[in-house]
């Protein structure tokens, strides 16, 4: 009997162990994302990462959807741990985007950011805010959950709109179609083209030097953010750098010639970012 009862208890402290270890390893499933961590007395729940997607942020203005990698983390109180506010852990993330040189774009009640942006996570307190960092644009969403004290983290580090294109693909377009739409990343405001829009540059050119009776014009777009004038200057500059680009790479001026028509010629609606994010674009058209 003494046997038995032995047996039972170590059986017993196995499991407690068992149980014991099993936790600490639940707790250290996830890690925090590398802008914010968690607030002291809580761990994390769920944890998503996202190469590319997208989520809909308010701005403080009106909703709308950012692409980019993202990261989400959802946070949950410890065992003994002290219980925040809501209020309390929102004013810490606000205070947290501030300290980054960030922007709040919006901060409040579910009440409040409903009446702004309706159709959102239903959060009982939230804060929205874009940091510009090191070269890279974040959007930020906090959220507090009352029912059970939960809150989620969600930032996207967005990304200019990709484009993985061939020359044979751009040669079967405008044979086709007469133009192609290209999204070729340039500085804000600026004609510099960014190094990762070298790719597309370079299948220009190798389309232009398989098929060597081939003329195009080379023309600039922009959304409708800014003044139009400036925008038509923008976006003839920014055709010019691609043809400069192209010869640059051997190919005779005389076959290209440089456009722009600035907002004249949105392809989708300006009154959302990802509307905007197509129109700015460079075309290539069929002579």
């Amino acid at each position: 009997m003494n046997k038995v009862k032995n047996s039972c208890f170590f059986s017993l402290i196995c499991l407690i162990v068992l149980g014991i270890f099993s936790s600490a390893q639940a707790e250290s499933e996830f890690q925090d994302m590398p802008y914010f961590s968690g607030m002291p007395s809580y761990d994390i729940w769920s944890a998503d990462d996202t190469e590319f997607d997208e989520h809909k942020f308010c701005d403080g203005k009106k909703p709308f959807t950012v692409e980019g990698k993202l990261w989400k983390r959802e946070y949950g109180l410890k065992n003994e741990g002290k219980e925040a506010s809501g209020l309390q852990i929102i004013r810490n993330y606000s205070n947290a985007i501030k300290t980054m040189g960030g922007t709040i774009l919006i901060e409040g009640t579910r009440e409040a950011i409903e009446a702004v942006c309706p159709g959102g996570e239903g959060y009982a307190r939230q804060v929205n805010g874009r940091v510009a960092k090191g070269g890279k644009e974040l959007w930020i969403e906090v959220g507090y959950h009352e029912y059970n004290g939960t809150y989620v983290i969600t930032v996207l580090e967005k990304e200019a709109m990709k484009q993985d294109v061939t020359a044979s693909d751009m040669f079967d377009a405008l044979n086709l179609d007469g133009h192609i739409a290209l999204y070729i990343n340039f500085d804000t405001g600026k004609s510099a083209i960014k190094p990762e829009s070298r790719p597309i540059i370079n299948q220009i050119v190798e389309m232009l030097k398989s098929n060597s009776d081939l003329k195009i014009s080379v023309e600039g777009h922009t959304d409708d953010a800014g003044n139009p004038k400036s925008n038509k200057t923008l976006s003839d500059d920014r055709a010019k750098a691609v043809v400069t680009e192209i010869v640059a790479q051997g190919i005779d001026s005389k076959r290209l010639s440089a456009a722009g028509y600035g907002q004249d010629k949105p392809i989708a609606d300006n009154k959302t970012e990802e509307g905007r994010a197509k129109n700015r674009r460079v075309e290539l058209v069929k002579k």
